[in-house]
């Protein structure tokens, strides 16, 4: 079992708007072991994405206090690429288009880049995943040959995030918002690639504002985040109960004075990069 902890964690960002530097996350815990699927969520601006994007080392986000680590291993001072050869990965919101590198040469080097020299995979063994991975994920063949992302309707680059989490076989993923944009037979798709991944060896965080995800991936534990804290955690009914009630009530419940309107303008400049 391999474990992921944030610890008091606080994160800044530089608004360029107002040219101030303002705290999104306020003190976030959470533990996370592998074997589990984790659900966070919360009104818009609460640093969802801020937690994802700190955790894979987006350094656009300065930690000003506390700690990320895995297996009691820290990671704030480590760039991108050495999180991912930890075992981090992140399907982002808004997966970029790269041209020039298929998806083929980019799955294969990230593969290959968390192997020793001489534990390669080969080319034979790769393709044998990739078709059968792609036919399971009802995506045709010459995706792979595309170039990352390039045309890729919003929905063909969701799936595309989840070839890669099948492909890659990380010890934890961080899913942002995986089913924005997706009609029901994609959602369905996305989430059977998700729960093909279950296993004692692999964790799962999900960011989402939508409890419809969740009747497909079910959450051993659910997380609300307010005003960038973590402050309510229950199990799959609590995510239920949010969304047939809202967040106001829970706000008011717990004394929190955060807006939920003015929250919608905040992620908008900053929490969905």
């Amino acid at each position: 079992m391999s474990v992921l902890e944030i610890k008091d964690l606080h994160v800044r960002i530089n608004d360029p708007e107002d040219q101030a530097s303002r705290e999104i996350l306020k003190g976030v815990n959470l533990t996370l072991n592998t074997g589990e699927t984790h659900a966070i969520m919360g009104p818009n601006g609460t640093g969802k994405s801020t937690l994802a994007e700190t955790i894979m080392g987006n350094p656009s986000y300065e930690v000003t206090q506390g700690d990320v680590l895995i297996d009691g291993r820290s990671l704030i001072k480590l760039p991108v690429d050495e999180r991912a050869r930890a075992g981090l990965f992140l399907a982002m919101q808004y997966p970029v288009e790269i041209k020039g590198i298929t998806n083929l040469e980019f799955m294969r080097a990230a593969i290959n880049a968390r192997r020793a020299d001489d534990d390669q995979m080969s080319i034979r063994d790769f393709l044998a995943e990739l078709d059968k991975n792609l036919a399971f994920l009802n995506m045709s063949e010459s995706m792979a040959r595309r170039y990352l992302n390039e045309g890729f309707s919003g929905g063909e680059k969701k799936r595309n995030e989840i070839l890669q989490l099948m492909m890659i076989k990380p010890k934890f993923a961080m899913l942002d918002e995986i089913d924005s944009g997706l009609d029901i037979d994609a959602l369905q798709v996305v989430a059977k690639g998700v729960n093909s991944m279950a296993a004692p060896d692999f964790g799962t965080l999900i960011i989402t504002h939508y409890q419809r995800l969740l009747n497909y991936i079910k959450p051993d534990f659910v997380h609300v985040m307010m005003d960038g804290r973590i402050v309510k955690t229950g199990d799959a009914q609590l995510a239920i109960k949010l969304e047939d009630e809202g967040y106001a009530g829970l706000r008011d419940e717990l004394g929190i004075k955060a807006n939920l309107v003015d929250d919608d303008v905040t992620e908008a400049k900053s929490d969905d990069h």
